[in-house]
């Protein structure tokens, strides 16, 4: 269960044969993003377990899901756009539904992440999953 935004990254990946330009595409989509603003950088939206600085706001708007995020570190701040597709704009309902470890797979990110990296999206993944149990 995925967003059409993830479903898209999702098919680009398959077209990228090599992990390398996938990497690149990771970092584009972070490029891509719009930045947090600094004043938003705060302990409370600070993730903790990350190896880089990492910040998610969740924002719900009625029963709809979303974030901003952003980071310290280019393929870090791409995992949070790869996070945001696959979480924003989703019912708060379905956000616990999502296999996030399932659904990253699809994207070869399980095998080529460092184990510190993949701590790192863990932790971005329980945080989101946190603030959607909250508001739910």
């Amino acid at each position: 269960m995925a967003s059409e935004a993830f479903e898209e990254i999702a098919e680009t990946f398959e077209f990228l044969d090599d992990w390398e330009d996938r990497y690149r595409h990771v970092i584009e989509l972070g490029k891509a993003m719009e930045p947090m603003e600094e004043a938003l950088k705060v302990p409370a939206t600070k993730v903790d377990g990350c190896a880089s600085q990492v910040w998610i706001l969740p924002r719900i708007e009625g029963q709809t899901f979303d974030f901003q995020g952003d980071s310290d570190a280019i393929i870090v701040r791409g995992l949070v756009a790869v996070l945001h597709a696959l979480y924003g704009g989703i019912p708060v309902r379905d956000v616990l539904a999502v296999d996030a470890p399932a659904e990253l797979a699809r994207l070869g990110l399980d095998e080529h992440l460092s184990s510190q990296r993949s701590n790192g999206v863990r932790a971005m993944v329980e945080r989101i999953r946190a603030h959607a149990a909250e508001a739910a």
